[in-house]
């Protein structure tokens, strides 16, 4: 007999308070268990994880916690795990709410949250500075209960992160926070357990000096779903919402993120598809990555390449204002994941890739606009030509659609756009509108004999493509690479057309030359 199916529940969207969740009716991924070995295991940590992924409201569970609010915890794994009798002092930073533009506004903001903690526990203000008045707080609550003081950071980067396009500010906020969290180095004796979490992880040296006993669980197997949901938790406590919903679309746009544990969904992306019932970047859209885009052509990142990052472990564990990493930022920032992680002797070698189609498709939308100058050539209109030009199969006037593409580029943009002239920023054009509109494709793609520039499944069709930069007239090289090479062979077991097609890119006239089908 089937089990009959549980009633449908409040979406947690937005909140970020343990006590709201359990009090209500609202769904709840028990992560407690996650939180006692934590417990068991150690006393200071740090976690990094994107924006959005439930890292407040675990600080929140860790906070109801150590100050013994067993009712909270009845029915959840860690319930009868501790002794609830046993209440510690907890002294919570949060840094999300709101921009923090300057040192002045940074400062502000820790002396309020220090008046607060010294208020709920009736004490005053005995120093001027910030970085006195926080250790008087933990030597004060230590004497005062006899219990090791709890210290919760949430958000712990984001006042440098709101001016990471600015240097000096940057730098300015490091050194204010650096100065904050020297205390918790300085004041282990009376701490019984320090976790503090962000976006970034920015290195000891820079921001954590001397904390040497700061356990970072980013990357650690053992917390790998901390944040995020599994598929267990769809299936267990998700289901009531299942109905109607293509599992496996849900799990191509909102599953993939890997931090060497198991995969896990984003989970503003679920609850959202959840409450809209349709697929969409709702996470994505909550912020807009302007200072990742600008790094990443600085840099001169072709779009198709993010589709496969080679990196190293240490390089992800660089990132610091003056030594900005692009590979760092997008893997910390959730616009990469780890697909996979080797040891070579001391040295960790990592291949990241695109998490989920959410972010795949997102993002090559907002590189496209970059790319083509979106203030002048929006390219709204030719994204829908090309959309339906494909499910139309009239592979001739692609090439009409494609050069009108190109043609309407600026030419001034042509001579600012560093990445201009290279083959790979035609390439990433024709990438990015075929990954901007969630079609299946993939690039790079090995064979026997080589690599095929891009591949694009439509259906009943395969497309495989060559690009080559020309200097003025088309030379036919790229169509002869794809026949030469037998390229369509991977593919003929698929039993279906396959269209081979060569494209050339002239330097002199900055648009296609050579746009040439052969059937396989």
């Amino acid at each position: 007999m089937n089990e009959p199916l549980k009633p449908r529940r409040h979406l947690p969207l937005g909140v970020q308070t343990f006590a709201k969740i359990r009090s209500g009716d609202f769904y709840y991924v028990d992560k407690t268990e996650i939180a006692s070995r934590l417990i068991e295991n150690g006393s200071h940590y740090f976690l990094s994880r994107p924006r959005r992924f439930g890292k407040s409201l675990f600080i929140d569970t860790l906070k109801e916690l150590f100050e013994g609010n067993e009712p909270l915890f009845r029915g959840l794994y860690i319930h009868d795990k501790l002794d609830w009798s046993i209440k510690y002092p907890v002294l919570r930073f949060s840094f999300g709410g709101g921009v923090l533009g300057s040192r002045e506004e940074l400062n502000q903001s820790i002396h309020q949250q220090l008046a607060q903690l010294e208020q709920d526990c009736g004490r005053q203000a005995n120093y001027p500075d910030a970085r006195s008045r926080f250790k008087d707080l933990i030597i004060h609550l230590h004497r005062q209960t006899g219990q090791r003081v709890v210290v919760l950071v949430d958000e712990y980067d984001k006042p440098i992160l709101d001016c990471i396009d600015r240097p000096d500010s940057a730098r300015d906020m490091r050194e204010g926070l650096k100065d904050m969290y020297s205390v918790i180095k300085d004041n282990d004796a009376s701490i019984r357990f320090a976790f503090l979490t962000g976006v970034s992880k920015f290195s000891k040296v820079s921001l954590f000096s001397g904390l040497n006993n700061l356990d970072d669980i980013t990357l650690d197997r053992e917390y790998g779903s901390i944040c995020g949901y599994t598929e267990r938790d769809l299936d267990e406590v998700f289901a009531p919402e299942l109905a109607g919903l293509d599992r496996a679309e849900i799990r191509r746009w909102y599953n993939g993120y890997n931090w060497l544990g198991e995969p896990v969904y984003n989970p503003f992306g679920l609850l959202m598809l959840f409450r809209k019932r349709e697929f969409g970047a709702w996470w994505f859209e909550t912020g807009t990555p302007s200072f990742l885009v600008k790094l990443l052509f600085e840099r001169r990142m072709f779009a198709p390449d993010l589709e496969r990052v080679m990196t190293t472990g240490q390089l992800l564990s660089t990132f610091d204002v003056d030594t900005i990493a692009v590979e760092a930022l997008m893997f910390q920032a959730g616009y990469l994941t780890i697909e996979s992680m080797q040891r070579f002797g001391a040295e960790h070698h990592v291949t990241l890739r695109y998490p989920n189609q959410e972010v795949r498709q997102s993002l090559s939308g907002v590189l496209l606009l970059q790319l083509i100058d979106a203030q002048a050539h929006p390219g709204i209109d030719q994204r829908f030509k090309l959309y339906q030009t494909l499910l139309a199969g009239d592979l001739g006037a692609l090439r009409t659609v494609m050069q009108s593409v190109f043609a309407g580029i600026p030419h001034d943009w042509y001579r600012k756009n560093q990445l201009a002239g290279y083959e790979g920023y035609y390439a990433s054009i024709f990438y990015c509108y075929f990954a901007a509109l969630g079609l299946d494709m993939t690039v790079e793609d090995a064979t026997s004999l080589g690599r095929i520039d891009l591949r694009l499944r439509l259906p009943g069709r395969i497309l495989l493509f060559e690009f080559k930069v020309v200097e003025m007239e088309a030379e036919g090289a790229a169509l002869a690479q794809l026949r030469a090479k037998c390229y369509a062979d991977k593919y003929r077991a698929e039993g279906v057309p396959i269209t081979l097609i060569g494209v050339e890119f002239s330097r002199e006239s900055r648009n296609i030359v050579a746009f040439e089908l052969a059937e396989a």
